[in-house]
């Protein structure tokens, strides 16, 4: 192998230092050079689980927000058909008392009227008596006592109600 230029105790002294720095190379560099890359690739493994995880939660959240969004629609609902539906009973029950007081002043009203009317024939009787009395006296041209004229006078009057009725 010397004509070749190669110089054996060398080439085996070369080799033996190659593995020894190739062992050597390996149990200090190589080894915690691949752990370091393991625990990176864990940590970027961990990180995306992390980010699935997240983004999992996030749209389980949003789900959830969106539920709740339903929920608070449904119940406005509920209550603004609630509110109408008591605003309608209440201007029922008004329009109800509303319409009893009309009646009961109605009442009140033609009972009034009634009592003015019978009020307004019995003055007017009283006023036709006064009248008949005096036309009476001026023909008879004499005077009766009062209390026989009207007595007489209501008992027309009576006999004349009687038979209009």
């Amino acid at each position: 192998m010397g004509d070749l230029g190669i110089n054996l105790p060398g080439l085996i002294t070369q080799i033996i230092s190659f593995v020894i720095l190739f062992v050597i190379l390996s149990k200090v560099l190589y080894k915690p050079l691949v752990a370091m890359l393991d625990q990176r690739a864990e940590k970027i493994t961990a990180g995306l689980e992390a980010a699935e995880k997240a983004k999992e939660e996030a749209a389980r959240s949003e789900e959830a927000i969106q539920e709740q969004l339903q929920e608070a629609r449904s119940e406005g609902q509920k209550l603004v058909t609630q509110a109408r539906e008591t605003a309608d009973r209440f201007r029922e029950e008004e329009m109800a008392k509303i319409k009893e007081e009309l009646d009961a002043e109605r009442s009140r009203a033609e009972s009034n009227i009634q009592r003015e009317r019978d009020a307004a024939i019995e003055e007017l009787r009283k006023e036709f008596a006064g009248l008949a009395i005096t036309a009476a006296e001026k023909v008879v041209k004499t005077s009766l006592d009062e209390e026989g004229h009207r007595a007489l006078i209501e008992g027309v009057l009576n006999e004349e109600g009687s038979r209009n009725n």
